[in-house]
């Protein structure tokens, strides 16, 4: 299964897309258990999944077209938005950074959160905005200073492609933390969909791409994080709680712009960036000026 919300910025509608590619709306059942009556942290939370497959396999939802609908990001009123920086071998070496003991974390806003196929603006005054193809992961129920890797993966609701733009003269040229280069608007495209954490076989076995004006940039897996999606959730639980509707982005390989040999590719408005991970879809967006 494949969870979308389709339909305008702000009046996105709930979906899903079976797996004979027929997509049927949504909100019968998200209506019964999440007060936004949307994809979001209750929908996981009130065993969402579980629901939305016995009312598929009972033959409850209507179809519906989707040519000419926007894709909006999948997952509606987004908790925390927790990133893990340099978590990539080849990455952390190619920026020139040490290779960290333990999880580096930071923070972005959920407003960062936009469509996969939306507009990113490069920001005023910028010079360095870079690209990220991230595997993204959505908590389904709270987790707290969780004991083991396997109670940590229990706690993973779904997994999404996740674009972490940054800004990198605002990130490490300014002062203070990483946080100014990541939370300009529209810095997160998210989607096209989430996929249930079940349907996921391996999570640290994904190929993942991603492209500038058509020329490869970032081509790796999964299987090469430093710290694997289990431990990342297990170690981020030690210090806050992740709630069911938080996103973890847990980092990109080595291909970024800020490891290029000068003058160095950074993006500027007209630029197309696509990207994908396997089975979680891919992403397009054209780059305009804020």
């Amino acid at each position: 299964m494949q969870f979308l919300r389709l339909g305008p910025v702000g009046d996105e509608r709930p979906a899903v897309r079976a797996d004979d590619g027929t997509t049927y709306d949504l909100l019968p059942v998200t209506a019964k258990i999440s007060t936004s009556s949307d994809i979001d942290g209750a929908f996981l939370a009130n065993d969402g999944v579980n629901r939305v497959r016995a009312a598929l396999e009972a033959g409850e939802l209507s179809a519906i077209e989707t040519d000419g609908l926007r894709i909006g990001p999948p997952l509606a009123h987004p908790g925390k938005v927790i990133c893990i920086g340099l978590n990539y071998r080849d990455h952390a070496e190619e920026t020139g950074a040490d290779i960290p003991g333990e999880p580096v974390m930071f923070l972005k806003t959920p407003d960062t959160i936009v469509g996969p196929y939306d507009e990113v603006l490069v920001p005023r005054r910028s010079v360095k905005t870079d690209w990220e193809v991230e595997l993204g992961v959505v908590i389904g129920r709270t987790a707290r200073y969780l004991e083991s890797e396997e109670d940590a993966l229990a706690c993973v609701g779904a997994y999404v492609l996740s674009h972490d733009v940054s800004e990198r003269e605002f990130q490490i040229e300014r002062g203070g933390t990483w946080d100014k280069g990541k939370n300009c608007e529209t810095f997160n495209p998210l989607g096209p969909f989430l996929v249930p954490a079940d349907e996921i076989a391996d999570p640290q076995s994904l190929e993942m791409r991603l492209w500038v004006n058509g020329e490869i940039k970032q081509n790796s897996s999964t299987k090469n994080m430093i710290f694997p999606v289990a431990e990342i959730v297990r170690y981020l639980s030690q210090f806050l709680v992740l709630r069911p509707g938080d996103v973890i982005n847990t980092g990109t390989p080595a291909g970024v712009a800020l490891g290029q040999p000068e003058p160095k590719p950074y993006l500027r408005a007209g630029d197309v960036v696509e990207l994908e991970i396997e089975g979680l879809g891919k992403q397009r967006q054209t780059l305009g000026q804020a």
